[in-house]
């Protein structure tokens, strides 16, 4: 029986339908996310928008408009959509309010112009549209249902329609972008488009979701592909309130601050999605229009998984007047820099950057009349600077440490007794010296600076820069350490390796050189050993 008419209650169907699609098959977008290191993905930014939406429409009851929920869709997506991906979709959901507003309900004709609507709000809301991203899959889905979407009355027929097209643009984005032919996957943000409008077909006929098959495209056959460009790498989002400044104000105040800007406006809400060279920049000039909110700074190999450690133990029982900060990765870590002196501990690092507020509360809890912050982590430093102006140059200062190593070279040189001035000078030095390498796995293929990784690769660091691959983590060592002259290296096995295997591996580093190595427990994920050469 065709689906003519859509009440309120059959669209929040819909939208529940495309949150539990999202829920399915979150970890399949990921997967098809081109850069190797674990990071934040796309599945899991438009799973987080998605689950804001549900929040906000589980509370309505079956009788309200369609237009009341089309309302709060929009908005709670716009607060809770996270990366590139997220803000899309979060302008997808508000173009198809805006199609459905001051409705009860909608006919099928309806409904597909509210989609044409969402479609073309998505496809705007970014400044520079790139051929093979999610951007021309919505355009293809647009383009092709033109016509059956104001002919048909059917609305599962047009969601049909409307995927089929989609799919077919998908298969095409492979050539249209060389780093995805290089990986060997379709968009991962177009994938995730038409997983949002299978969730509304499942929805609409009352059916579970199924998980999406995904066809890899061709595998790469040389190394000869362009490098990911990283030249803009701090994925920078906040929220301004109070404003009625335009999309375009915003845009053209910010189009040469970085790439990938996605704007999205609704009432006196601005969000903004860009990737910035710096960031700071770019919030000094969003501070102009209003008060900022849920700001988040990282670099796009890291996700947003904040977690703060609960630990009592960690506040020094002597307190004086100024106290480092520190971020950790793991317990262990955590664990050695409170024996090293310092006053507090958030965890934090590669695939766990903590927030303003976390070091905010720690602050203003604390009995220190000054602050010192190590952020350990390149993604975190903007964070600091962050918490340095809201709470004053007097209160808090830190030390641009963008490594563990760095970290700890820093705190050794922590003296108490010193002012913070003269502690922050002294740190620096130490913490510029000091070099920091990494173990990791590739989670997927990519070419990174022409060097070819395949997913289950394992991944040798220096400074944060992929510098080899192998087999294992011998095989990388290898490559990491030959021809190198360090004296003493520290290395912190994470959560993936027990002691045994961990001394095991500090013995093989011995025959590699004339090098002294110490072995700690560390406990971080994703990154089985982090290093600290001197």
């Amino acid at each position: 029986m065709a689906k003519e008419i859509i009440t309120g209650k059959e669209f929040r169907a819909m939208l529940l339908g495309a949150y539990h699609s999202f829920e399915k098959n979150f970890e399949v977008i990921n997967n098809l996310n081109v850069f190797p290191v674990p990071d934040g993905d796309t599945g899991t930014n438009m799973l987080h928008t998605m689950t804001s939406v549900a929040k906000a429409i589980s509370v309505m009851n079956d009788k309200q408009d369609i237009g009341e929920i089309g309302s709060q869709m929009a908005k709670a997506a716009i607060m809770g959509a996270r990366g590139n991906s997220g803000v899309i979709l979060s302008q997808l959901l508000r173009g198809i309010g805006k199609g459905v507003a001051g409705k009860k309900t909608v006919n099928t004709i309806g409904i597909g112009k509210a989609f044409q609507y969402g479609i073309l709000y998505a496809y705007r809301s970014v400044a520079n549209p790139v051929n093979g991203t999610i951007l021309s899959v919505a355009r293809a889905m647009a383009k092709g249902t033109y016509n059956i979407a104001r002919t048909c009355n059917d609305l599962e027929t047009v969601l049909q329609e409307l995927i089929r097209c989609g799919e077919t643009e998908l298969a095409k984005t492979p050539e249209q972008l060389p780093a995805l032919k290089a990986a060997g996957v379709v968009d991962a943000g177009g994938q995730g488009l038409i997983c949002f409008f299978k969730g509304c077909l499942s929805g609409l006929k009352g059916e579970d979701c199924a998980v999406i098959e995904v066809t890899a495209a061709p595998k790469i056959t040389s190394t000869a592909e362009e490098p990911l460009d990283l030249e803009c790498p701090y994925c920078t989002e906040f929220i301004v309130k109070g404003t009625h400044v335009t999309k375009e104000t915003v845009q053209d105040a910010l189009k040469d601050m970085g790439n990938s800007m996605i704007v999205a406006v609704v009432d006196d809400i601005v969000k903004v999605h860009i990737h910035s060279r710096k960031p700071g920049q770019v919030l000094l000039q969003a501070q102009e229009w209003g008060t900022l909110h849920d700001l988040k700074i990282e670099n796009m190999i890291d996700q947003h998984n904040e977690r703060l450690f609960v630990n009592t133990a960690a506040a020094p029982q002597k307190k004086g007047k100024v106290g480092v900060l520190t971020v950790a990765p793991g317990e262990g870590l955590a664990e050695m820099m409170h024996k090293m002196g310092a006053a507090g501990i958030i965890s934090g690092g590669q695939s766990m950057n903590p927030s303003v507020e976390d070091f905010v509360n720690i602050i203003n809890k604390g009995e220190y009349d000054e602050y010192i912050i190590l952020p350990n982590n390149k993604n975190i430093i903007l964070a600091a600077e962050q918490v340095r102006k809201l709470l004053g140059a007097g209160k808090v200062s830190y030390v641009g440490t963008t490594s563990v190593a760095q970290g700890l070279a820093a705190l050794l040189h922590f003296d108490p007794e010193r002012s913070a001035e003269e502690n922050k000078a002294v740190m620096s030095r130490a913490a510029h010296e000091a070099v920091g390498g990494s173990v990791t796995v590739a989670v997927r293929d990519s070419v990174v600076s022409g060097i070819k990784v395949q997913k289950g690769d394992y991944l040798g660091l220096i400074n944060e820069k992929i510098i080899c691959t192998g087999g294992s983590i011998k095989d990388v060592l290898a490559k990491m350490l030959k021809d190198k002259d360090y004296e003493l290296i520290s290395i912190y096995y994470g959560d993936a390796l027990d002691k045994a295997a961990a001394q095991n591996l500090a013995q093989y580093i011995e025959t590699l050189g004339d090098f002294e190595v110490e072995c700690f427990a560390g406990g971080q994920p994703n990154y089985p050993l982090i290093l600290a050469m001197e």
